[in-house]
């Protein structure tokens, strides 16, 4: 049962008239209507006040107690997706704005206050009569990222956690790979400071996906703190300060690292991601830390983009977050789950199910030569090839791990550009099933030490349609002299797909993917103040280059 202000939600209403719907998430059936309390409101230590909803499950057995922390409002799609069902299904929902949001007093600072006011909501929760001691979390991204907040004080009454397609190091994942992710965060800086505006969540995800078009301008023009600055009508104070501030060993960031979260917690995590989501390497790096620590541990990751979680994976998500929820919260089910990994292998139609991350793979290794050809042994031919990357042409990104859109295209318009060369094997007698890391090492010399790479690794087809399957960027080392050769080892964003037989694989190497990433300048001191440009020229040594890619080692 809901509630008249439910039924009336604004954005129930703003996403009719986009034409949203939710998907059958296939539960189990309901075990209990549920009423809604609203305006329920948690006092912070500095006196703020976070507005959110209680969901009652009306039943004598509850089930525990779940915390939702949104960014994003409380209503379609997340009071629908994340409290209705488990209201009905026995848990107390408590679902809540972040401070500065949707009702929420204070000021918005994205990631600054989100360790200390689910401390205060937890006290908050303590006093309540029908709250029994246990405690889940749940959610998304920035719904993700609160939850290890909540870990850094490592409550007791933390039972079950499920993490979706979320960072615990918010500066790493603006800087990814020590690069500045444009397209991403001037799109969910856009996008957040819209909500003061009064747009709903469905609202904003139109605005997200028409970000391109609308803040292409900004992403092109110079000096980029500038350029953001006016297009997003100093709406979003914060972003002009994570691009004034491009070291992540600066003070600055230490409120936005809940790295040591992943060491203190003792809850049960359930992680989920997917092959095209732009957090994919930290999950990794979630399931590692507390695999380490023999915390029982779960991921399951799916050919899915960022926004899954509320449309095509919505399904099969909520229903391993019930069981999950089920089994270490209110310990009502026994485990469901074959393995504690499951993983989509792309291109294969099929999932695998393995005990723990990585599987077991044996690397096969490819040369590439000077006429653009991968070879399986070394040709033992010293070579060279060149290009020149022109930050005022910047190689553009297709494709790749993004907010929203994105994934897997065709790479040929790219790929046939000057600044961009390519190494392709000869057609796979067998079907190749990748799996784990791609590891690329480059000897490379630039005559600037200003300069990135860009690695990407392609399937090629028949018809000669190269599609990207995983890639990397990496900031050469400037303190290197100008046109001296440095090592470079590139280990590309873990993946599971399957390379058919007759298809060929391809190693392309550039010098940016812009806007995706921050193109470089070319020059020394602060990128995001500079007007200044100068090209270089990149000169790949093909004997010092070399890569590897981990090969199934039983095919599924």
């Amino acid at each position: 049962m809901t509630s008249a202000k439910q039924d009336a939600d604004p954005a129930s209403v703003a996403a009719a008239k986009l034409g949203m719907t939710l998907p059958d998430l296939g539960l189990p059936p309901a075990r209990n209507e549920f009423r809604i309390d609203d305006d329920v409101r948690v006092p912070t230590r500095d006196g703020e006040s976070l507005l959110g909803e209680h969901y009652v499950p009306e039943t004598d057995t509850p089930r525990g107690t779940l915390l939702v922390r949104s960014s994003y409002g409380r209503g379609f799609p997340y009071g629908p997706l994340l409290a209705e069902p488990y209201a009905e299904r026995g848990y107390h929902v408590l679902m809540q704005s972040v401070r500065g949001t949707h009702g929420s007093t204070g000021r918005f600072e994205p990631m600054i206050h989100e360790a200390a006011d689910a401390h205060d909501t937890l006290v908050w929760l303590r006093e309540q009569d029908w709250f029994d001691g246990r405690l889940g979390t749940l959610g998304a991204s920035y719904l993700g990222f609160v939850q290890y907040g909540l870990m850094m004080d490592a409550p007791e009454e933390l039972k079950a956690s499920v993490v979706m397609m979320a960072p615990h190091d918010f500066g790493k994942a603006a800087y990814d790979q020590g690069i500045f992710a444009l397209e991403t965060f001037l799109a969910w800086s856009d996008s957040t400071a819209a909500q003061a505006g009064g747009l709903t969540m469905p609202e904003m995800g139109a605005r997200i996906a028409t970000a391109g078009q609308r803040l292409g301008p900004a992403m092109t023009s110079l000096p980029m703190a500038d350029a953001a600055e006016e297009a997003l009508g100093g709406m979003a104070p914060w972003y002009r300060e994570w691009i004034l501030h491009p070291d992540l060993g600066d003070n600055f960031w230490a409120g936005f690292d809940f790295s040591a979260a992943l060491g203190r917690t003792r809850a049960a995590v359930l992680l989920t991601g997917g092959w095209r989501d732009i957090f994919l390497g930290q999950m990794m790096e979630q399931y590692a830390a507390l695999h380490d620590r023999g915390l029982d541990v779960a991921m399951t990751i799916g050919d899915w983009e960022h926004s899954a979680p509320l449309s095509v994976a919505a399904a099969p998500i909520h229903q391993q977050a019930l069981a999950w929820f089920d089994e270490h919260l209110a310990g009502t089910a026994p485990r469901t789950r074959k393995e504690a990994v499951s993983i989509e292998l792309v291109g294969a139609g099929t999932w695998l199910d393995l005990p723990a991350w990585p599987p077991a793979t044996v690397g096969h290794v490819w040369y590439p030569t000077g006429e653009g050809k991968l070879h399986d042994a070394p040709t033992g031919a010293a070579a060279k090839v060149q290009f020149v990357y022109d930050p005022a042409d910047p190689t553009p990104a297709v494709g790749g791990a993004l907010l929203t859109g994105g994934g897997r295209v065709d790479n040929g318009v790219v790929e046939g550009r000057a600044d961009v060369v390519t190494f392709t094997s000869e057609a796979l007698g067998t079907d190749l099933d990748v799996v784990g890391v791609v590891e690329v090492e480059l000897g490379v010399a630039v005559d600037n030490s200003f300069a990135d790479a860009f690695v990407r690794l392609c399937d090629v087809d028949q018809q000669g349609r190269s599609v990207n399957m995983t890639d990397a960027i990496h900031r050469l080392d400037p303190a290197v002299p100008a046109g001296e050769t440095q090592r470079v080892a590139l280990g590309l964003a873990p993946c599971a797909y399957r390379i058919p037989a007759g298809h060929r694989v391809r190693l392309q190497v550039s010098g940016g993917a812009h806007p995706r990433f921050a193109r470089n300048l070319g020059v020394a001191g602060a990128q995001c103040t500079s007007t200044d440009m100068r090209p270089s020229v990149h000169t790949i040594i093909l004997d010092d280059s070399r890569i590897t890619i981990p090969v199934l080692t039983q095919r599924p």
